[in-house]
């Protein structure tokens, strides 16, 4: 069995359990509330001191079963979607599990896709931060639960895992992989950090405002200005009004939102910054690993210097450019990228994909 390292807060065992499996439908959000066995059918209660996200209406193109999971006491919500080989999907910064809901879609009929919204993100509960730390430590932490739960209570297997991440779902995600040496079988990377950072990158100046800067931190954190900006601007091509007010819903109201400016704060950049040890060698996990790149070129944060230290790093990567598409690259290059990645996933057509190509 994948053995999971504990947390500060409590070590992870058979305790945990999935607090609810209901049916997402497209006419009413929430089912009526019904107790079956340790799970509840429906809408979960809030873990104590915490508040949560729970949308008015169905969201648009998001028809997947809803499942949350009591990590060390907080609602942590996920899918787990389709049977076959597992997907953990993780995603990033200011967007949650719906950034991943055409790749879900499609490969659900091949592979079993665990999508986890991080605490204080997407569905999950909203602790208060005297409760929860909201650090990187924590979200490694987190996944490592959750998986552990599982394998352990849920059948999926302990090896043969493929990781797929986007911004700063891969430093987290790799930074988990890297704890469990031969869980994750392959890697599949869009747009996303790999530390240490290039030696001429910069972080774009509105992130360094965000994140070193109290009185910026305090103005985003009330407009919400970051998930407006990452919903308006993160892809190139213009999403329709249904998806942007999807991506922006779970941060809507300024309570729902702490962890949009904490993980901001919360990036490191060099060995002095607190997430440093947990994140900067978790790259080391590819080494040997078959990887796929995906990568929007029109990315202000994860620009070209960071998809060339991928390629220095790992030359035998199997990379998919798109000048065309944003930091939201499964929105402006989805009808493309998600066949190849499909492609990637199986092991018959892997030998025969180029290298690189350009689009």
């Amino acid at each position: 069995m994948l053995k999971i390292k504990s947390s500060a807060r409590g070590p992870c065992d058979s305790n945990a359990t999935e607090i609810a499996e209901n049916q997402v439908s497209r006419d009413a959000w929430w089912p009526s509330r019904r107790k079956v066995g340790s799970a509840v059918r429906g809408r979960p209660e809030k873990s104590p001191g915490s508040t949560g996200f729970s949308p008015e209406r169905p969201l648009t193109e998001y028809p997947f079963e809803s499942r949350w999971f009591d990590n060390d006491g907080f609602r942590q919500h996920y899918l787990d979607q389709g049977r076959g080989e597992p997907v953990l999907m993780v995603h990033g910064n200011p967007s949650w599990s719906y950034f991943w809901r055409h790749l879900v879609a499609a490969l659900q009929d091949g592979h079993r896709c665990v999508v986890p919204d991080h605490i204080g993100m997407g569905l999950s509960d909203r602790p208060a931060e005297a409760a929860y730390p909201y650090s990187a430590a924590r979200r490694v932490e987190d996944l490592d639960r959750l998986v552990d739960f599982l394998v352990g209570r849920k059948g999926l297997p302990d090896r043969g895992w493929t990781l797929m991440a986007h911004d700063w779902g891969g430093p987290i995600g790799l930074a988990w992989a890297q704890r469990h040496p031969g869980v994750v079988a392959r890697l599949v990377m869009l747009n996303t950090g790999v530390l240490p950072w290039p030696p001429a990158y910069r972080l774009p100046w509105f992130l360094r405002f965000i994140r070193d800067w109290r009185s910026a931190a305090w103005f985003v954190d009330r407009t919400n200005l970051f998930t407006l900006a990452a919903a308006r601007f993160g892809a190139i091509r213009p999403l329709p009004p249904a998806v942007r007010r999807a991506y922006i819903a779970p941060y809507a109201r300024r309570r729902h939102r702490l962890a949009v400016t904490r993980f901001v704060q919360d990036i490191p950049l060099a060995a002095t910054d607190a997430s440093w040890d947990v994140l900067h060698d978790g790259a080391r996990t590819a080494t040997g690993l078959p990887l796929f790149i995906g990568w929007g070129e029109r990315d202000p944060v994860f620009n070209g210097l960071v998809l060339d230290q991928w390629l220095h790093r790992f030359p035998d990567a199997v990379v998919q450019r798109y000048p065309n598409a944003g930091h939201y690259v499964l929105e402006d290059a989805a009808d493309d990228l998600i066949p190849r990645i499909r492609s990637f996933l199986d092991a018959e057509h892997h030998a025969s994909l180029p290298r690189q190509e350009e689009i």
